[in-house]
């Protein structure tokens, strides 16, 4: 019979402050929007950066601030990618563009909420 692994009571601690910390609740905010962005045309990906530059001083040095970075750039990122993609559509390697800023964008997404999840910044 195996035992579970250790974990002090400070680390518990640590780790339920953190999940209801509220500036971790906008990242988790921002994520969901990022990922909604795909079927509603971008929309929310937009309201998702404007909240994590309205709130980028408010999580100035906490935990939290890597993940708004990131999504900072993800969004920034996919806006220039996407535009390349859509003007080159009509030599065909705009398709290619789109089909490879959508896999990247979705990879972001989801490794930066793992790392959210987990309490950790995204690498």
């Amino acid at each position: 019979m195996a035992d579970s692994e250790f974990i002090p009571a400070e680390a518990q601690t640590d780790e339920l402050s953190r999940r209801s910390d509220p500036v971790r609740n906008l990242a988790v905010l921002v994520y969901i929007l990022q990922g909604l962005s795909f079927f509603l045309g971008g929309v929310t990906g937009l309201v998702g950066v404007i909240i994590n530059y309205v709130k980028l001083d408010d999580v100035a040095g906490t935990w939290v601030e890597p993940h708004f970075r990131w999504q900072i750039r993800t969004f920034w990122i996919g806006l220039l990618w996407s535009v390349i993609g859509v003007v080159t559509t009509f030599i065909i390697i705009g398709w290619f563009i789109l089909l490879g800023i959508s896999i990247w964008l979705i990879y972001r997404i989801v490794k930066g909420a793992l790392a959210l999840n987990e309490g950790k910044a995204p690498v």
